[in-house]
């Protein structure tokens, strides 16, 4: 099974190279920067393959891999020829549904070893297989116009005759609104195995849920921009869409490499808990930097001005706003370290005090057991001779 995923990792990089070929040269970039992008589910996938052929995840990073560049391949033979093939632009209509199939649906529903959180999510992936591969079906049989990167309109050519092809083109729609709460369903999944989780398996379904979290925070980041568009907000939508899209080609694989692997787990919480923090400082010190240049430059009328005393204002509440929004996160997302802190804090204040040495022996086994908890406590004192 080694051997085989690494020879998947190699159709993978023939058909890239194929892609690149093809694309070099075309004024749309987009496929030549994701082909090479796409190496994080390819090397991801044949290590966790390899290592791991049983964990069904390692296969489907490949395929996905493998699908898209294929995607990227009919694409650009549809594009590159003034007349392209039927056969060609038939592919290019529907082969993209099945590798958002693997990531919508099977990559939630079965990370991080394989299976199903149980028997009671089967519903969820076998409607999620019947819509999507419906919806493969109506595209590829059913009698509609083509939605392809070809020039011009084109018909289904292999569109079923008669009533079965036009019954399957009617239900193009309907079916595709049915991806949504597919995908919306797997996910709830790796969200219930979440909560349910604990130990190793906890941590690592905290890399990708950390992951999810950045990646739709990124989409809404740029949903907004576009329901506000403007030459101001236009930057921020750049911004989001940028990010989403490193997120999903090199953050996701990443982070399903690392949990699997079981690379630097333990870190997790220390990531979070920086972006937590940093991404609320980011923000609150933002958007007092620009309240602070609107209200001095409507003050003094001098923009200089105002972003001078606005720059100083924001570097002097640094270090105290990063203070309280620490101490914000601790109190919300880290009770037991924050409690922790507080009866440590407190601890030194009577140590100061303190001259009763039984009641010290007391007061630091009450300490040790609250804030590390362990399972027994004993203190040994060294006797003056």
């Amino acid at each position: 099974m080694r051997r085989l995923a690494w020879l998947v990792f190699g159709v993978w990089v023939a058909v890239s190279v194929v892609t690149l070929v093809l694309v070099t040269g075309e004024t749309d970039k987009f496929a030549l920067i994701v082909t090479p992008a796409l190496a994080g589910y390819a090397v991801v996938g044949a290590l966790v393959a390899s290592r791991q052929p049983r964990n069904a995840i390692g296969w489907l990073l490949l395929a996905i891999a493998i699908l898209f560049s294929l995607s990227n391949v009919v694409e650009a033979l549809a594009t590159r020829s003034a007349h392209p093939a039927g056969v060609v632009m038939w592919l290019d209509d529907w082969l993209s549904d099945v590798w958002i199939c693997l990531v919508g649906v099977w990559i939630p529903l079965l990370f991080p070893n394989g299976h199903l959180p149980s028997r009671a999510w089967r519903p969820v992936a076998w409607f999620g297989t019947a819509a999507f591969g419906l919806g493969v079906l109506t595209r590829a049989f059913g009698a509609h116009e083509l939605d392809t990167s070809a020039p011009g309109h084109h018909d289904n050519p292999f569109a079923l005759p008669g009533a079965a092809g036009d019954a399957l083109g009617a239900l193009l729609v309907p079916v595709t609104v049915a991806y949504a709460p597919a995908v919306i369903g797997a996910m709830a999944g790796l969200v219930v195995r979440l909560r349910r989780s604990h130990g190793v398996e906890r941590l690592q379904l905290k890399w990708v849920a950390y992951v999810g979290s950045l990646t739709l925070s990124a989409l809404l980041l740029a949903a907004v921009s576009l329901a506000f568009r403007s030459p101001t907000v236009d930057p921020i939508g750049t911004i989001g869409w940028g990010a989403f899209l490193l997120l999903v080609v090199f953050g996701l694989p990443a982070a399903v490499g690392a949990s699997i692997l079981r690379h630097r787990l333990y870190d997790i919480d220390v990531v979070i808990n920086r972006t937590l923090v940093y991404g609320a400082l980011t923000a609150t010190l933002g958007a007092t930097y620009l309240g602070l240049v609107l209200l001095v430059g409507l003050t003094v009328g001098q923009s200089n001005v105002a972003i001078a005393v606005s720059t100083l204002t924001v570097a002097a509440l640094f270090r105290p706003a990063r203070s309280r929004i620490q101490a914000a996160v601790d109190r919300r997302f880290y009770r037991r370290r924050y409690d922790a802190g507080q009866t440590l804090e407190a601890f030194g204040v009577r140590l100061r005090d303190e001259l009763d040495l039984d009641a010290l022996r007391g007061e630091i086994a009450t300490v040790v057991g609250e804030t590390v908890q362990p399972a027994h406590v004993s203190l040994w004192l060294r006797s003056e001779r």
